[in-house]
């Protein structure tokens, strides 16, 4: 597995620069938006975000991005695309953006650190981050054989058993999904009933008939075993006999088993939480799961929001396909969208930047 290495990256200047654009995040969507907005001239500076490079460092191979027969390194892979973005122009930098003032024009942009940048127009592509368990082994076997993508990863184990933890949709879906590639799959969910649609239930359910997947009610994952070196050995699971506690201020039950099961890979399926914290309090519309919302339909626009100006992309508004190449083009989509926003809008003057709108008609008086 390549390391995800950018010393190339500085760390924020904090001199409240102005740029015609800034791009929140540098994953797959961020780093294409930043390709195709650097080539268009409009000067994007790139804020890594609190995962810099996205979910694909965590990937040790990627077998299905185009262009790549042999497959290439998810870090690699980002490394390459931050080269190609520096090429054109983009300036990439540490940190990670805290609001947006959507009030301001330009827009006032505050990171963690305290530093603050003024733009003409905003791409919120800061991702959606996978939900893990904290569980020992989890994070030393992160892309050693615990996944988070069984699309991304799947092939890799093929003709081993295989363990998915959950019980939604994109459980149901994965398991499904790795029947073409394991020996078998197990799913562990911690609960007596799915909350699955009934279409992956009825799916998954015909395939615990073939015998290619086993399922395991009220159970959970404890631990994983194994090293970096030979990936996943086994995995230690409890099983609560008189079910899982219905809330989490429910004691456990004492009386559980404990047991162990040799597979080859763990898919992680519980979840994503979009990383969209710093949108919170601005007009951008999120839904219910706090993903952004954006126009979408045909023609052109798609990634604007109902703020003019600030677009989206990636998986921070896309929870369905979560792929590195749809996230690719709703980045080349967001820059194209941002270039003709950007056209019709002014430089802004270096007196008055970053003031709200009342403001700015208070000292026009």
């Amino acid at each position: 597995m390549t390391e995800y290495d950018d010393p190339e990256s500085p760390a924020p200047s904090g001199d409240g620069e102005h740029r015609r654009l800034i791009i929140a995040g540098t994953g797959i969507a961020g780093l294409t938006a930043a390709v195709y907005a650097a080539r268009s001239n409009n000067e994007p500076l790139v804020i890594e975000g609190d995962e810099p490079g996205g979910q694909l460092t965590l990937t040790s191979e990627v077998d299905n991005y185009p262009g790549f027969p042999d497959g290439i390194g998810g870090p690699e892979l980002i490394n390459r695309m931050k080269e190609q973005a520096r090429k054109f122009g983009a300036d990439l930098i540490n940190g990670v953006v805290t609001s947006v003032d959507d009030a301001a024009r330009p827009f006032r942009v505050e990171t963690k650190s305290g530093d603050v940048y003024t733009a003409d127009a905003v791409i919120a592509a800061s991702g959606a981050s996978a939900r893990t368990l904290g569980v020992p082994g989890e994070d030393e076997l992160m892309g050693y054989g615990v996944s988070t993508c069984a699309t991304c990863d799947g092939a890799f184990f093929r003709d081993e058993e295989m363990l998915v933890v959950g019980g939604g949709d994109a459980a149901m879906e994965e398991a499904h999904f790795l029947t073409k590639f394991a020996s078998k799959v197990h799913i562990a969910h911690r609960r007596e009933e799915f909350r699955a649609e009934d279409y992956w239930v009825e799916k998954v359910q015909a395939k615990v008939d073939e015998g290619e997947i086993e399922i395991m009610r009220n159970t959970e994952l404890a631990a994983v075993e194994g090293s970096r070196e030979d990936g996943v050995d086994s995995v230690t699971l409890v099983r609560h006999p008189d079910g899982h506690p219905k809330e989490k201020l429910d004691a456990v039950p004492e009386e559980v088993e404990e047991f162990e099961t040799d597979v080859g890979a763990v898919f992680l399926a519980i979840g994503h939480t979009p990383n969209t914290a710093y949108l919170e309090g601005t007009g951008v519309e999120l839904d219910e799961a706090d993903y952004v919302h954006t126009e979408g339909g045909k023609g052109g626009g798609q990634t604007r929001t109902d703020v003019e100006g600030i677009f989206g992309a990636g998986d921070v508004v896309d929870h369905h396909y979560q792929q590195a190449i749809t996230a690719g083009g709703m980045g080349c989509k967001a820059a194209m969208d941002a270039d003709v926003y950007l056209e019709d809008q002014a430089p802004a003057a270096a007196e008055g930047e970053g003031k709200s709108e009342s403001e700015t008609a208070t000292a026009d008086d």
